[in-house]
């Protein structure tokens, strides 16, 4: 009888929402675990789903791991969003406190990510290229959004590069804290803004 109701409970789901249940569950299993203890059978187990039907939707590990990557990196696009009206140094602070309590929550699954662009995996690299150009895009029309910096400043390209840049140090300090957590996330989030304060205003 439960497997009966099992069944047209799954049925009920389309396919959209199955994908999004799946991802749901990978998102969890990747923060919490090492890209490596992670299992496609866990995923499947704890979906009420078969091996077969997830990889149907993914064809490898790879291929679902940069499917939950670039949804976390949609949400988190949408969680630090430019507020208008704001200015941007206001906005600098309490963006960085949302991206940094969300690094440490998914800590596994961000180090997994920064490696496996750093190995060369082609679908992981596609997402992280994506998800760059996003942030930069984000961060570009904040600064053109705002009176004290303006669209002609938005436009200049040694403030796009400085921009990409303050994102590869962000990165970087961002992997170095998890690694080290003698600093507190206040004092990173300090660190970050001036980093990028100062490259935009040097």
């Amino acid at each position: 009888m439960a497997a009966n109701q099992g069944e047209r409970t799954r049925r009920r789901l389309s396919t959209e929402e199955r994908r999004e249940q799946l991802l749901t569950v990978g998102a969890r299993l990747f923060s919490e675990s090492p890209y490596d203890e992670v299992w496609i059978e866990q995923v499947a187990e704890i979906a009420g789903v078969s091996r077969g039907l997830l990889y149907h939707y993914f064809p490898a590990k790879r291929d679902f791991f940069a499917a939950v990557v670039e949804r976390e990196s949609e949400r988190m696009l949408r969680m630090t969003a430019a507020v208008p009206g704001v200015p941007v140094r206001e906005q600098l602070t309490a963006g960085l406190d949302v991206y940094l309590e969300y690094v440490q929550a998914h800590a596994h699954g961000y180090r997994a990510f920064h490696r496996a662009d750093a190995a060369g995996d082609q679908a992981v690299r596609k997402v992280y290229r994506r998800a760059l150009a996003a942030q930069e895009k984000q961060i570009l029309a904040a600064l053109g959004a705002d009176p004290e910096f303006g669209p002609v400043f938005e436009e200049r390209p040694e403030v796009h590069l400085a921009v990409r840049g303050w994102l590869a140090f962000t990165t970087a300090v961002c992997l170095e804290w998890l690694r080290d957590s003698g600093p507190t996330r206040e004092q990173v989030r300090d660190l970050c803004a001036r980093a990028l304060l100062g490259v935009i205003e040097g």
